[in-house]
């Protein structure tokens, strides 16, 4: 709905910039202006005043300013989009089936459903085993210690089966969604030290934990379930998380040629391999492994997390493998976070920045969790915060991350493809065109003070006033 303060702001700043031209009404404007001449725009600021709530229609006008341009080229063409969502962790299928049914109907019908109260999430993580936000540690096939199941005998789903029932509601509302999945750890019988935490893949169990990702994607596949992508680990550098292996860049290089590869190729799995799934400080990690040809025929692309580094680094391994893909595929926003600087932060590096440096996802990590930033396991994340807070069965909240990912996937759909867009000093933008032929303009005004700028758009020009540490996106 619109806002009367807003729309007396847009009065009298018009009245400033263009003396002489007559205001219309509103009701006037509707019924004279062109709606291929609006700008709808929705603005959600770093104070909470507003959040996600649609603005006054801009409109694209002739007469000219002394504002700065964000010109917009859809001639200038990048990546397309797969989508922008969150992990689905086995936590946040606890915490939301702890709803009563009608408010975890309209939870999930808001979160993946396409009408005008929905924020349409195209994409989804999940966890191979449980993650360090499930309630304890689990693989698919755990067995007493000392024992060993190269054959995967015992393998089983069971451990997944709310998840998979979850899931099986997401697509029912949204069948289009992808989703990529990568593992915590292997079975800890496969591992060097036979724990849960840290240690290396023996290399003796290559081909049997290549079949467990087989079996796992044909498991789901089985389920209704198809997984677009894997990641053979997550975070493969920080092995002191619970659960977690290390798997330095040699090691998945190997795995990935040696066995991985060969068998999703023996097996008909259409599955993309992505590598690393990692910090943005160590580009390298993922083009020594796409420079080993062997391995480089099995992988579509590599992903990466920004705890560390610069976002700028997927576009160092853009330059050095231009036809593999790129996937940012986590990053939290904390207890300790403040809803000002993570929405503006996180807008900047993770939605803008990603799509800037040729990213075909942007997610940000957990779904949901509890008010104690739970479940988690033993020595796992204490302090991530949802996007999502349950509270109690009728009542739950919706975080910073909520809004940092709406902004762009309740407008830029899948397949959208993301066009030029210029930036300023204190504006950060990227634009896309969607496959209906709309126009999306997310803009991050990082700066403690208003900005005024244009969208310039096919020789047209819309002005605009962005409020400070704020974020918008505008259609049109």
């Amino acid at each position: 709905m619109f806002n009367k303060k807003s729309y007396s702001f847009f009065l009298k700043s018009t009245a400033l910039l263009f003396s002489g031209v007559v205001l219309l009404s509103l009701t006037s404007c509707k019924s004279t202006i062109n709606t291929k001449d609006q700008v709808q725009s929705w603005l959600t600021k770093g104070d909470e005043s507003v959040k996600l709530q649609q603005q006054l229609p801009l409109v694209f006008v002739n007469t000219s300013n002394n504002f700065q341009n964000i010109e917009i080229d859809d001639t200038q063409k990048f990546q397309y989009v797969d989508g922008f969502g969150y992990t689905l962790t086995g936590g946040s299928v606890e915490v939301i089936n702890r709803l009563s049914s009608t408010k975890r109907k309209a939870l999930l019908n808001e979160l993946f459903g396409k009408d005008e109260n929905s924020i349409s999430i195209s994409y989804l993580r999940l966890s191979i085993g449980a993650s360090d936000l499930d309630g304890e540690v689990f693989s698919y096939d755990d067995l007493p210690q000392g024992q060993t199941d190269p054959s995967l005998s015992k393998f089983s789903l069971a451990r997944d089966k709310d998840l998979i029932a979850m899931l099986k509601e997401i697509l029912a509302i949204n069948p289009k969604i992808k989703i990529i999945a990568a593992p915590w750890s292997p079975p800890v019988w496969m591992k060097d030290n036979g724990k849960s935490v840290g240690g290396s893949l023996k290399p003796e169990f290559y081909d049997a934990y290549a079949k467990y990702f087989v079996k796992y994607i044909q498991g789901m596949q089985k389920e209704g379930i198809t997984i677009d992508a894997i990641t053979p680990q997550n975070e493969p550098l920080h092995p002191g998380n619970n659960p977690s292996l290390l798997m330095v860049s040699d090691q998945q290089r190997d795995f990935i040629k040696q066995s991985l590869g060969p068998i999703f190729k023996s097996n008909n799995i259409k599955t993309k391999i992505v590598v690393y799934d990692h910090n943005c400080n160590k580009p390298e990690y993922a083009i020594n492994i796409l420079n080993d040809g062997e391995a480089n025929q099995y992988i579509d692309g590599s992903a990466f997390h920004l705890y560390e580094g610069d976002i700028s680094a997927l576009s160092t391994v853009h330059n050095a493998h231009p036809n593999k893909n790129l996937y940012f595929t986590e990053q939290w926003t904390g207890a300790k976070g403040t809803f000002n600087e993570d929405l503006n932060w996180h807008t900047k590096n993770v939605v803008i920045g990603s799509m800037r440096n040729w990213s075909k996802i942007a997610l940000e990590w957990n779904l949901a969790n509890d008010t104690e930033f739970k479940p988690h396991t033993p020595g796992g994340c204490t302090e991530c915060k949802g996007a999502i807070t349950v509270s109690d069965k009728e009542n739950f909240t919706r975080n910073v991350g909520y809004y940092i990912i709406a902004h762009a996937s309740k407008f830029v759909p899948a397949n959208s493809q993301r066009i030029s867009s210029t930036q300023t000093d204190n504006l950060s933008t990227v634009a896309f065109k969607t496959s209906e032929g709309k126009t999306v303009l997310i803009v991050q005004n990082y700066s403690k003070t208003d900005e005024n700028f244009n969208i310039k758009y096919n020789n047209k020009t819309a002005p605009v006033n962005i409020t400070a540490s704020s974020v918008a996106t505008y259609v049109f």
